[in-house]
C-alpha cells in the first residue's frame, strides 16, 4: 500500500466512510417515503440538500403524510434539529475552525460526523473523522435520496429492503465500543425504554427530545451530587490534619 494512501486511510476515515455508506443508503428510504407523503421530486431533493438532518426530515414528512399543516411539520423538524446547534458548539470548541470554514462545517455537523469526530483522541483524527463522515454522508444521502425519489412507490415498502435499519446499525456500531462500564449500559437501556414508550404516544420527532431531556436531567442530578475537585481536596486535607493530630 502506498505511503500516502496508508496515511489517509486511518481508523477515523475508515469509520467515517462506513458510517457514510450505511447512512447514505438510508436516503433511499427517505426519498421513497417523501414521494409517498405527497412531495414532488424537486421538493424531496431540496429537503435533503438544505435541511440535511435525517431525523428532522423524517419528522417533516411524517407530519405531512399524517395530514398535518406545513407549519406543524416545520415546527417538528425544527425542534428535532436543535441538537445540531449543540453539536456545532462541541465541534467548534474541539476543532477550532477558522471563521471562513464555520458555515461549511455547520452544514455537515450532524449526529454521525459529531460522533465520529468526538470518538477520536488525536486532534488530527478528530478532523479526519468529522470531514469524512460529514461530507461522505452529505454526498451519499443526497445521491440516494434522488434514487429513492425516482423509484418512488415502485420500490414498495422500504422496510422490506432492510433500509430502515441501516442508520440504527450505524449508531449501534458507534455506541457498542463505549459500553464498557455499568453506568453507560444502564443509560443506554433506560434511553431505549423511554423511546419505546414515547414512540406510540407522541408525535413524530418528540421521542428523541423526551429521551434527551431525561438524559439532561440525569446529568444535572449526578453533577449536583458529585463533589467538586476543590471539595475533594479539602476533604483530603482535613483527613490528613486529623491523622497528624496527637
Amino acid at each position: 500500500m502506498p505511503a500516502t494512501q496508508a496515511k489517509w486511510l486511518t481508523p477515523a476515515t475508515k469509520m467515517g466512510l462506513s458510517i457514510a455508506i450505511a447512512t447514505g443508503l438510508y436516503g433511499i428510504s427517505f426519498g421513497a417515503l417523501s414521494i409517498a407523503a405527497g412531495l414532488n421530486l424537486w421538493q424531496t431533493v431540496a429537503l435533503s440538500a438544505l435541511m440535511f438532518t435525517g431525523g428532522s426530515q423524517f419528522a417533516f414528512i411524517g407530519v405531512i403524510s399524517g395530514g398535518g399543516a406545513a407549519s406543524a411539520a416545520f415546527s417538528a423538524a425544527s425542534l428535532l434539529g436543535i441538537r445540531n446547534a449543540v453539536y456545532g458548539m462541541q465541534i467548534k470548541q474541539t476543532l477550532r475552525p477558522t471563521p471562513r470554514w464555520v458555515p461549511w462545517m455547520a452544514q455537515v455537523t450532524i449526529d454521525e460526523s459529531t460522533a465520529v469526530s468526538l470518538g477520536q483522541s488525536d486532534i488530527a483524527e478528530k478532523k479526519r473523522g468529522f470531514f469524512t463522515a460529514g461530507v461522505g454522508v452529505y454526498v451519499l444521502w443526497n445521491l440516494f435520496t434522488l434514487v429513492g425519489a425516482l423509484l418512488g412507490e415502485r420500490m414498495g415498502d422500504p422496510a422490506a429492503w432492510g433500509l430502515d435499519g441501516a442508520a440504527v446499525a450505524a449508531f449501534i456500531g458507534l455506541l457498542w465500543p463505549r459500553l464498557k462500564a455499568t453506568e453507560p449500559v444502564l443509560i443506554a437501556l433506560a434511553a431505549a425504554v423511554v423511546t419505546a414508550i414515547a414512540v406510540p404516544l407522541t408525535a413524530p420527532g418528540l421521542p428523541i427530545l423526551i429521551t434527551a431531556a431525561c438524559a439532561a436531567l440525569y446529568a444535572v442530578f449526578t453533577a449536583k451530587r458529585a463533589p467538586s475537585a476543590t471539595e475533594h481536596g479539602d476533604l483530603q486535607s482535613v483527613n490528613v490534619d486529623e491523622r497528624e493530630k496527637p
